[in-house]
C-alpha cells in the first residue's frame, strides 16, 4: 500500500478525452490514481506516462468496477474519489433508433454511472469521499435527435440526486457535470468539419465548443475535499447551451 497521504481516485473511462485530461490533472497534484478503461494499449501508454496502475474492464459491469476500486484501495490507499468519464454519443430520432442502440446507450452511460455510485457507496461509507459523474446539456434542454442519449443522461442526473441523499449521512458526496459539445475523439464526427464545428459553436452562447480540460477542471473541482459542502448538484459546463439564449 502506498504511504501517500492523499486518498486515491479511480478514473473510469481514463483514456477518453475527458478522462485522460482529468487523470493528468490528478497526477500533477500527486493524487494516487487507478486508470480504468477497455483499451489495454491506450491504458498502458497513459499508465506509463503518469506512472499510474491501470485495469482493463467493462465499466458497465458493477462487480468488475467494485473489484477495481478494491484493488485501488489495497495498492494505493483508501479510495476518496471515483470519477465516471465513460460515455457514448448517439444522434438519432427515436424512430430510427434500434432496440440494440437504445439498450447500448443506456448501458454505456447509465449502467457505468450506477456502477461508480455503487462502488463508491461500498468503499467509502466509513471514510467519506466523492463520486463525480458526467451528464449532458441534452438532459437539460430539448435537442433534436438526442432521444436515447438525453434519456440516459437524464437518468444520471436523477441517480446523482438520489444517491447524494442516500449517502450524505456517510460523508459521500455525489455530483455531476453536464457538458455541451466538447472536442474529444468521441465527438470528432461532429467537429472535424470546420463548417459543422462553427455551426455547433454558434449554438453555445459563449461562442465556442468545449475542450476536454473544461470538463476535467469541473470534475476535479467536484472531487476535491475543499468542496466538502457540495453534493447532489449537476454543474452545467456547456458555454450556456442549456440555460441561455444568445443575442442575435
Amino acid at each position: 500500500m502506498s504511504t501517500d497521504s492523499k486518498p486515491s481516485v479511480v478514473v473510469l473511462g481514463a483514456t477518453g478525452g475527458v478522462g485522460s485530461a482529468l487523470s493528468r490533472r490528478l497526477a500533477a497534484q500527486g493524487v494516487p490514481i487507478l486508470l480504468v478503461g477497455r483499451d489495454e494499449g491506450r491504458l498502458e501508454a497513459l499508465g506509463a506516462e503518469l506512472g499510474a496502475p491501470w485495469r482493463s474492464l467493462d465499466a458497465r459491469d458493477a462487480d468488475a468496477v467494485e473489484a477495481a476500486c478494491r484493488y485501488a484501495a489495497d495498492e494505493l490507499g483508501p479510495v476518496g474519489g471515483i470519477a465516471n468519464c465513460v460515455g457514448s454519443l448517439l444522434l438519432k430520432p427515436a424512430h430510427r433508433t434500434s432496440s440494440e442502440e437504445w439498450h447500448d446507450t443506456l448501458r454505456t452511460n447509465l449502467d457505468s454511472a450506477f456502477a461508480a455510485v455503487r462502488a463508491g457507496a461500498l468503499l467509502m461509507r466509513k471514510t467519506g469521499g466523492a463520486v463525480a459523474l458526467v451528464s449532458s446539456a441534452a438532459a437539460r434542454t430539448g435537442l433534436a435527435n438526442h432521444e436515447a442519449i438525453a434519456a440516459a443522461k437524464a437518468g444520471i442526473e436523477g441517480l446523482t440526486r438520489s444517491a447524494a441523499a442516500s449517502y450524505a449521512p456517510y460523508g459521500i458526496r455525489v455530483n455531476a457535470v453536464a457538458p455541451g459539445l466538447t472536442r474529444t475523439p468521441l465527438t470528432e464526427p461532429l467537429t472535424k468539419s470546420e463548417a459543422q464545428a462553427k455551426a455547433s459553436a454558434a449554438m453555445h452562447p459563449l461562442g465556442r465548443l468545449g475542450e476536454p480540460e473544461d470538463i476535467a477542471s469541473a470534475l476535479h473541482w467536484l472531487l476535491d475535499d475543499e468542496q466538502g459542502w457540495v453534493t447532489g448538484q449537476v454543474l452545467g459546463v456547456d458555454g450556456g447551451l442549456a440555460t441561455l439564449r444568445g443575442r442575435k
